[in-house]
């Protein structure tokens, strides 16, 4: 045990995009107006539902809340991958890794269950919509945000311990930008196998399992719009799960691509590009759906754009 708790790692130095130096500023620029597309995007989306009370249901509720969780999940990986990009020796401390991860995977969590519960809605909108507005009252919705964030960082409490707890005694290059569970666990004084069972259970409990809710949702749903008589009625019920159905499919598509593969098929140069995936272009892609496939948010925004032109 006394092996176990002692580390003689007391920093770690994350290679990131050293190896390839001549496009550290050319990467540092895109990167930066991404993060900034990003923001904005969130921004404009939070504000918006915030200010029109049409948007004040349960899906633009959660639709909120999971833009704000994606802010701040890109704010606890991008900003530090950008200062690191000007940085000849990029370097983070044991503790600091230790919470990069912690607030990294918290978030992650914390978007697998929003989209589960934004697919819950969808199913009660269509499938119950009499009982709608009694079974997605503000209080529920209030418990279910609640449940996702707490659920989300405590997955990532139990995997970050489990990942700090074993022994690092060196090299301490970690061939990535950010202190994520795969790369870590290569630099452990500890059997391989070990990390690959931790970095399954990590897919099935949060990456198989929330998808599988998920599509059992859009079963029952998909089985409802096949009763409805018209054709439009189909249409219209279908496009009010059009946005949320692309979120899933890239979110849970990209997080699937770098967990559920075998680990000595991936280079650590494949793995860190892969993961830019999901931590700069899916954030950047949910604002965009929502915004371009979404009547009613294109509308909301309009106004918005319209009152703050002549000062209303």
């Amino acid at each position: 045990m006394k092996q176990r708790n002692q580390s003689m790692v007391r920093e770690f130095i994350l290679i990131g995009f050293s190896s390839l130096p001549d496009l550290q500023v050319p990467l540092f620029m895109v990167f930066s107006i991404m993060y900034l597309a990003i923001l904005a995007g969130n921004i404009i989306i939070i504000v918006t539902i915030r200010r029109e009370s049409s948007l004040h249901t349960p899906m633009y509720f959660f639709l909120a809340v999971l833009s704000t969780s994606e802010t701040c999940y890109t704010f606890t990986i991008i900003p530090n991958m950008l200062v690191n990009l000007l940085r000849e020796k990029a370097t983070i401390s044991f503790i600091g890794c230790m919470i990069q991860m912690y607030t990294f995977l918290g978030f992650a969590c914390t978007n697998c269950l929003l989209l589960v519960v934004m697919g819950y809605d969808r199913y009660v909108c269509i499938c119950k919509p009499l009982h709608y507005p009694v079974l997605m009252n503000q209080r529920l919705c209030t418990k279910l945000v609640v449940f996702s964030v707490i659920g989300g960082f405590f997955i990532s409490a139990v995997y970050s311990y489990s990942v700090f707890t074993l022994p690092y005694c060196g090299p301490n290059k970690i061939h990535h930008f950010l202190c994520d569970i795969a790369p870590l666990l290569q630099l452990a004084c500890a059997q391989n196998y070990i990390g690959e069972i931790l970095i399954f259970l990590f897919c099935i409990l949060v990456v198989v399992f929330s998808f599988l809710l998920i599509l059992l949702s859009y079963i029952l749903i998909l089985t409802t719009i096949l009763k409805i008589p018209t054709a439009e009625g189909k249409h219209k019920a279908f496009s009010t799960c059009a946005s949320h159905l692309i979120v899933v499919v890239v979110h849970f598509g990209c997080a699937s691509i770098i967990y559920l593969r075998p680990h000595s098929r991936y280079t650590s140069t494949e793995d860190m590009f892969i993961s830019i995936t999901y931590t700069l272009v899916t954030p950047l892609l949910n604002p965009v759906i929502y915004s371009l496939r979404n009547k009613d948010v294109q509308v909301a925004l309009k106004k918005s754009l319209g009152r703050s032109r002549y000062g209303g």
